[in-house]
């Protein structure tokens, strides 16, 4: 790679690949979906996703985001250049991961997107400043929501009303500290994210069966097929009829 730090635009357009290094995105602007083996997240202004070496990731932004991005070359130059931050470094490069900068960080990061991406040296000592900046103990991922747990649970009552207090449970958390823990680490609130679990499960089924639309509506918890039908068209941009006729087309 000719640099650890670039300024990147992304757009609609998605990319999708993995590759050999770690990554860091910052996300300077707008707002960017980024999904890292399989788990989807969206990083806000301030909000940095770390993508280990190997894993697979997609990205893209319908609104347009700016990031600043650093490639990490490998392991070795972890040790070369971070010295006794190295280990600690690889542990943090080595988790998925979505953290919210701190003002030192955010006003460091500020500085980086500013200078010259062409100047070697603030390339090189940049990258290094940045990986130390990050490498602190509020850094250090904590254990993770349990998502699969949440999906699982959310997918057996789907049809019945899940609150957050039920998935509070699930991760034996307060609601307070659920609410916060989910903003941080995917960027919406429980709320949103079972709305969007069940309509991403409706969407299946009228892709893969032939259910009337009024009996997937009540599968995924709508008593009531226009509202259904009115969050479909909110979260895919189509009517449900719409939605099948395009799956049977493709």
């Amino acid at each position: 790679m000719s640099h650890l730090l670039s300024l990147r635009h992304y757009r609609d357009e998605v990319i999708a690949h993995s590759h050999e290094h770690a990554q860091v995105v910052i996300n300077l602007s707008g707002s960017l979906d980024v999904e890292v083996e399989g788990r989807a997240s969206l990083l806000r202004q301030q909000q940095l996703m770390v993508i280990p070496a190997g894993a697979h990731h997609t990205c893209a932004s319908a609104q347009g985001s700016q990031c600043l991005v650093l490639d990490v070359p490998s392991e070795h130059w972890l040790g070369q250049t971070l010295g006794a931050h190295a280990e600690h470094s690889r542990r943090w490069l080595n988790t998925v991961g979505q953290h919210r900068l701190d003002p030192r960080q955010h006003q460091l990061v500020d500085w980086l997107a500013a200078s010259p991406a062409t100047d070697p040296l603030i390339d090189q000592q940049g990258a290094i400043l940045l990986l130390a900046s990050l490498n602190t103990p509020q850094a250090v991922p904590r254990k993770r929501l349990p998502f699969p747990q949440f999906d699982t649970y959310i997918d057996q009552h789907a049809a019945y009303p899940v609150q957050v207090a039920d998935l509070a449970r699930v991760a034996d958390l307060s609601c307070a500290r659920l609410h916060s823990r989910f903003l941080s680490e995917c960027g919406q609130t429980p709320m949103d994210y079972i709305r969007q679990r069940r309509l991403r499960s409706a969407l299946n089924l009228l892709r893969h069966t032939t259910l009337a639309v009024g009996e997937i509506a009540s599968r995924v918890g709508y008593a009531s097929q226009s509202a259904f039908s009115a969050a479909m068209l909110r979260e895919f941009g189509a009517s449900p009829s719409v939605l099948r006729r395009e799956s049977g087309d493709n």
